[in-house]
């Protein structure tokens, strides 16, 4: 397929605690959270004795056919869906990782990204510490394995408290499911709750990393897991425990603008409500002269219909995305101009034609894409074309499980609002400002929100970082 000009989503962790098909809710959750992470998925499961494993590159619903969760039946399970941030993009590297250790045997999947996990596993290697592959999760599992705590709860507090940046993640025994973000929140991790149907002994815990997953398989959403929270559930029920103090608050905010699905509660908060806010906020501080309002699907739809409710202008879907492309394609000889662009999207010609298009986006990374997109709503006859992003210009990477090129790609990092408008060659551009995205998501109200990729003040150390200069950070 051809490379999206996009920020790449992160991961999606599931786990399950008590269910006599664990591992069919965890497809299923998984299935619901294949936004997150399309590279390769994988589930383990116990039975109560033993774990056991299955995982591959690809897509959830090829990857787990019958057959395979056949061969996992459990009533414990977690499942992993990637996309990779750190570590090469290869079936090594790919989630949950199960090892044997002198703390039993346990699988750890990981949604996030560890600041400091090249430091660490340096020291941990220059003391006969062997990794079986790239990922920075691998380091949780060696530090845990490596604690001098002798349970696997105290174990895993102890080795959460060594590693910096961002992480929820999800693990499993033969006999427990465990829960934790980092003391910031970075990621988001929600708790629920199926009840017990007639036969059954105990409720089924749940937990994920966007709660749409709960809506698919049944369950109920009861809260989010709190920053510095581990939580543990097993034969004597739900255990919580704060690992570490919280520290100032620095969800992303990026789970709003795009990665979370409009259906999730994330951080406390529709994202439905925060899109739709992000657009009417947008018509406020950026209006234009126009038609119709059209958005770039799918993650520009829900701020493009905000952006049209506010100012008044009619919604249209002027482009419309093809669902269906397959991993691979076949390109035609003499090569279509913007052939990439057009299989994913292609331009209502009775609707564009002769119109003042406001096209609405979510983001602007390197500029390729909206360039192609902008050329090919003139070539349907679009009369002007003025862009609009709900959010403000992104101008450094994001170093805490977000996959996004380097400082010297983000177009607006090196170049002015007036430049990237030349460059793809809309009428007008505005972004949305920070002030106003931070607003829209509800800034304050139930969380704050880290926004490093628009203003380039990080809230943690990056010891592995070596663009990053010490006087860009938040301490």
């Amino acid at each position: 397929m051809p490379s999206s000009d996009k920020f790449h989503d992160e991961c999606g962790v599931v786990a399950i605690y008590s269910h006599p098909e664990a591992e069919k809710l965890a497809y299923l959750g998984l299935h619901a959270l294949q936004h997150r992470g399309q590279e390769s998925a994988g589930i383990v499961t116990s039975d109560g004795m033993a774990l056991h494993v299955h995982k591959a590159m690809g897509l959830v619903a090829d990857i787990f056919v019958e057959e395979v969760l056949a061969q996992l039946r459990g009533t414990l399970a977690i499942g992993h869906t990637r996309y990779s941030t750190a570590g090469d993009s290869a079936l090594l590297n790919a989630q949950p990782i199960m090892v044997q250790s002198n703390k039993g045997m346990m699988a750890l999947a990981h949604n996030g990204n560890l600041v400091n996990a090249q430091e660490i596993r340096g020291r941990l290697e220059s003391q006969g510490s062997i990794f079986q592959t790239t990922s920075d999760t691998e380091v949780i599992v060696h530090l845990i394995a490596l604690s001098r705590e002798q349970t696997l709860p105290e174990a895993m507090a102890d080795a959460l408290r060594k590693v910096e940046g961002a992480f929820s993640l999800v693990m499993i025994s033969p006999d427990r499911i465990f829960a934790a973000r980092d003391p910031r929140g970075f990621r988001p991790l929600a708790m629920g709750r199926i009840p017990a149907q007639s036969g059954e002994k105990q409720d089924t815990i749940v937990f994920a990393s966007e709660t749409s997953a709960f809506d698919l398989i049944g369950a109920t959403f009861e809260r989010d897991v709190k920053p510095g929270e581990l939580i543990v559930v097993g034969p004597e029920g739900v255990t919580s425990r704060l690992y570490s103090p919280p520290l100032a608050q620095s969800s992303c905010i990026f789970e709003h603008v795009y990665f979370s699905r409009p259906d999730s509660l994330v951080f406390g908060r529709a994202v439905q409500q925060s899109r739709e806010e992000l657009g009417r906020q947008l018509a406020r501080e950026a209006p234009a002269e126009a038609d119709i309002v059209v958005p770039v699907p799918d993650s520009g739809v829900t701020a493009a219909m905000g952006y049209a409710a506010e100012s008044g202008i009619p919604f249209r879907f002027g482009l419309i995305r093809n669902h269906y492309i397959g991993r691979t394609f076949i390109e035609p000889r003499q090569t279509v101009r913007d052939f990439g662009v057009r299989l994913k999207l292609n331009p209502v010609r009775s609707l564009l034609e002769g119109k003042r298009v406001v096209l609405i986006d979510d983001s602007i990374v390197r500029g390729t894409t909206s360039r192609k997109i902008v050329r090919m709503v003139r070539s349907a006859g679009a009369k002007a074309v003025h862009m609009r992003v709900s959010c403000p210009p992104t101008i450094s990477p994001c170093f805490y499980g977000v996959d996004t090129p380097s400082k010297k790609e983000l177009i607006a990092a090196n170049k002015s609002v007036e430049e990237i408008r030349q460059f793809i060659g809309a009428d007008s551009l505005s972004y949305l400002s920070l002030e106003g995205m931070k607003k829209a998501c509800g800034d304050g109200e139930k969380t704050t929100y880290c926004t490093a990729c628009y203003t380039g003040s990080y809230p943690t150390n990056l010891v592995d970082v070596e663009e990053i200069q010490p006087a860009t950070l938040k301490r």
